[in-house]
């Protein structure tokens, strides 16, 4: 096999996890950046970055390394003629759920079809994308097979390194973090852990195989997601007790070994997705994954919660639910990050439009397009300072609400409920 040096790397996939790890192996190798959304493509090739992920220097010192070498350095793609010039494959497309809380993995057999035919003696496939145990072998690796006529673990092998990237985190970034890598044979596990191991700080976690490292990556997603079902769980038992659920949380808090989550709207790319691809697999083999589940369905719950509460509240100070103005600050998944994937504040203003409210949503990091073309939301450019509100909720703990007028709404008779805990806690009606 080639030695670390000589490999030459494409990343399929350049969102949120590709475009970072193409532009660190783009400062040490030869890396193909290829999507198949050519306006993507333009984007990079300008130096932008849409989802505010990327070192936009490291991009520039990477691209102008190939322009000037020829020999290292990032260069993008949306051919896969282009793919022929590499031996290394590392996969990064997104792996979402349907309709029906089933694992869709659409883009992750296109992309394996789109290497497949460009796959030659020798290569190897890396897989980023969260899957379910066994996935890697048991359907992505006969694609592969099926597209090039090569034989797997003869002629070319797999690896599996669960992306750990925290869109909007500035501090665990890609080179800080500890990576799980793991190869389809001893020699070509030696390989991946030595290629991550070239670009990390922190070093690596080197799995026994491929399946153990899949269920880790679903598994750390899916603990998550069942401890913040239980203080989502706890806070609606609070509501009807008639006490703060944060307050509970802080006295608990004192004992040494409780564990501080918090509760709030679980969206985003992982946590509310990976426990679907934990629980399929359990299912395939004929066990019901009770706890993973019911953790699920009261997260789910949660945005439903939160609009109800918030038109009982209204009917307490007297306003009319039909054609009552509702503001919601905040739309993107978390705080200081455009990344709306999955995001459950759609689900609360959709409840409210249900019962006749005029919903205006504000959001100063989203994308406009992007929330219109996923959910059907229109964002107001900016909030009418004029305009009176029954109420305010405030979703997202974004550093531009910090600052937010709440007690003008709040003075003029506005329902105020804080999803995040971050507004005085004087002027809130309400908090999760």
């Amino acid at each position: 096999m080639k030695t670390l040096s000589e490999r030459k790397i494409a990343v399929i996939g350049l969102g949120y996890v590709g475009l970072p790890l193409a532009i660190e192996y783009g400062k040490k190798y030869r890396v193909i950046g290829f999507d198949v959304n050519k306006a993507r493509i333009e984007e990079l090739r300008r130096g932008e970055d849409h989802t505010l992920e990327a070192d936009l220097i490291g991009l520039k010192q990477a691209c102008d390394a190939f322009e000037s070498t020829k020999r290292i350095g990032l260069s993008f793609t949306c051919d896969s003629e282009d793919l022929l010039q590499a031996d290394t494959y590392i996969v990064t497309v997104p792996t979402p759920i349907d309709r029906f809380n089933n694992p869709d993995l659409t883009p992750l057999l296109k992309a394996s079809e789109t290497i497949g035919k460009t796959l030659q003696q020798g290569d190897i496939v890396i897989y980023e994308s969260t899957v379910y145990p066994g996935c890697t072998e048991e359907d992505c690796v006969p694609i592969l097979e099926k597209f090039s006529g090569l034989k797997f673990n003869k002629d070319f092998f797999c690896g599996y390194s669960p992306e750990r990237i925290n869109p909007g985190d500035k501090i665990n970034t890609l080179t800080k973090i500890k990576k799980i890598t793991s190869g389809s044979t001893a020699e070509v596990a030696d390989i991946v852990d030595a290629l991550y191991n070239s670009i990390l700080e922190n070093g690596t976690h080197r799995a026994p195989n491929m399946r153990v490292a899949e269920a880790a990556k679903a598994v750390e997603n899916s603990q998550r997601d069942v401890n913040i079902s239980f203080m989502n769980e706890l806070a609606l038992i609070c509501d009807r007790v008639g006490i703060d659920t944060n307050d509970v949380i802080e006295a608990a808090g004192t004992k040494w070994n409780f564990l501080k989550y918090r509760p709030g709207l679980v969206g985003g790319h992982c946590i509310s997705v990976d426990p679907y691809y934990l629980a399929h697999k359990a299912k395939s083999l004929g066990y019901n994954p009770e706890v993973i589940l019911s953790g699920r369905r009261v997260n789910n719950s949660i945005a439903k919660f939160i609009a109800d509460k918030t038109l009982k509240l209204m009917i307490q100070k007297d306003h009319k639910i039909k054609d009552a103005n509702v503001l919601m600050l905040g739309v993107t998944f978390k705080e200081n990050c455009p990344d709306c994937r999955n995001t459950k504040v759609v689900d609360i203003a959709t409840e409210l439009e249900e019962f006749g409210c005029k919903v205006d949503i504000y959001d100063p990091w989203a994308s406009a397009e992007v929330v219109s073309h996923e959910y059907g939301k229109q964002l107001i450019p900016a909030v009418d300072p004029e305009k009176r509100y029954a109420a305010v909720i405030a979703c997202v703990s974004h550093q531009q609400f910090m600052t937010f007028d709440f007690k003008k709404y709040k003075d003029m008779g506005a329902v105020i409920f804080d999803v995040k805990g971050f507004v005085n806690r004087e002027l809130v009606d309400a908090r999760l």
